[in-house]
């Protein structure tokens, strides 16, 4: 890794609220609380993470992860952000004031898994009808009872 001196600052800035550290290769790896990623996003940008690559989710049953892609093109680094939001609180900041390309990516997220992200500025499906009901990769969602209903075909 080119450039250890941030890793450092975000320990010290952020140690309480990141729950597993990894790094490897020029990957970092930050699991994080849910509650501390928009400031911590917000640090990350100052230090260099200028590049927004993705957000998705991945269903545990119990919990859904939403996993962040962030590089930082100076020091040759790509940073995995981990945010664990339990399935009674599928609420967490949207990170797209910082990165506009996280707009449509929060959207595919809360479209299909459910999530929700508060202060986005446009919230809604991007891929499926509105009055589509559930989030096709939950774990949870039953697609017979959409192949069922005639108005969406």
């Amino acid at each position: 890794m080119k450039n250890p001196q941030f890793i450092k600052e975000i320990k010290k800035k952020f140690g309480k609220v990141i729950l597993d550290f990894k790094s490897y290769n020029d990957e970092i790896i930050l699991t994080i609380d849910k509650t501390s990623l928009l400031p911590l996003a917000k640090e990350l940008k100052k230090i260099g993470f200028e590049y927004f690559s993705f957000v998705t989710a991945v269903d545990y049953q119990e919990r859904i992860i939403l996993v962040y892609r962030l590089s930082s093109f100076k020091d040759k680094v790509n940073l995995i952000l981990k945010a664990i939001l339990p399935l009674s609180d599928l609420k967490i900041d949207s990170v797209s004031s910082i990165w506009g390309g996280a707009n449509w990516h929060e959207r595919e997220v809360f479209d299909l898994f459910g999530v929700v992200f508060d202060h986005h500025p446009d919230l809604r499906r991007i891929l499926l009808p509105e009055n589509w009901s559930g989030h096709p990769l939950r774990k949870d969602y039953r697609d017979e009872d959409v192949v069922k209903r005639k108005e969406y075909f």
